[in-house]
């Protein structure tokens, strides 16, 4: 007979401009679920830190890189990025208003707090989608992950983003020499070809080892210089 520990409680659910938003309590983990689809957990927040990290060694010695986070989560790659000097400017793009509120007063703050007060960082209330279309500012490195993967979106309209329109936005939205990366629960050989149709160059997949079933990844790719 499962006990209350094993029974996720449900701090707060939240219908939002996308539809629903659950933060639940599973023992010790915090866990976001959007439409019924389990987003992510404070577990680990190893690949989040691995996509932060991953795009900034690509950079070489580029000083003082603005990062693009697409996607706030649980806070694991904007408290990673903050932690580090190297970085000159941090923006995150989040549609979910529910989210933001979680890290800025709710239970995720304990996660955020510190890189939320840090003057680099800059919280943006919008759809990623939308926003590498029309934006007109341009960054070092876009750290993206606001889905399972290309292959496993949260909602219909984030396949454009893994599309090849998409794709040249993200370019547009890099400065030469610029680094995309892209989180996935799964390897995409057909996302591999789709990044380098769309231009990129230095395409490629790192693994990150999880305790069951198939590596997450970071797929990889730079803008021409």
């Amino acid at each position: 007979m499962p006990t209350s520990y094993d029974i996720p409680e449900v701090l707060d659910r939240r219908e939002g401009p996308y539809g629903e938003v659950v933060l639940r309590r599973h023992g010790e983990l915090l866990q976001i679920i959007a439409n019924g689809c389990f987003l992510m957990d404070t577990s680990d927040g190893r690949s989040e830190r691995m996509l932060v990290d991953a795009a900034l060694a690509a950079l070489d010695d580029r000083p003082d890189p603005h990062v693009l986070i697409g996607g706030l989560g649980v806070g694991f790659s904007l408290a990673h990025a903050s932690a580090n000097p190297r970085w000159g400017r941090i923006t995150v793009v989040e549609r979910e208003p529910t989210i933001i509120d979680w890290h800025r007063t709710g239970p995720l703050s304990a996660l955020s707090a510190k890189a939320l007060a840090d003057p680099r960082t800059n919280i943006l209330e919008t759809d990623l989608v939308g926003f590498v279309n029309e934006t007109c500012a341009t960054f070092d490195a876009l750290c993206l992950d606001i889905d399972n993967g290309p292959d496993w979106t949260v909602t219909d309209g984030n396949h454009d983003l893994y599309a090849h329109t998409g794709l040249t936005s993200c370019a547009r939205a890099l400065k030469p020499g610029g680094v995309l990366a892209v989180w996935s629960a799964k390897p995409s050989a057909e996302f591999e070809g789709s990044l380098a149709n769309a231009g990129f160059q230095q395409v490629r997949t790192e693994e990150i080892p999880v305790a069951r079933g198939v590596p997450d990844v970071v797929h990889l790719a730079v803008r021409p210089g």
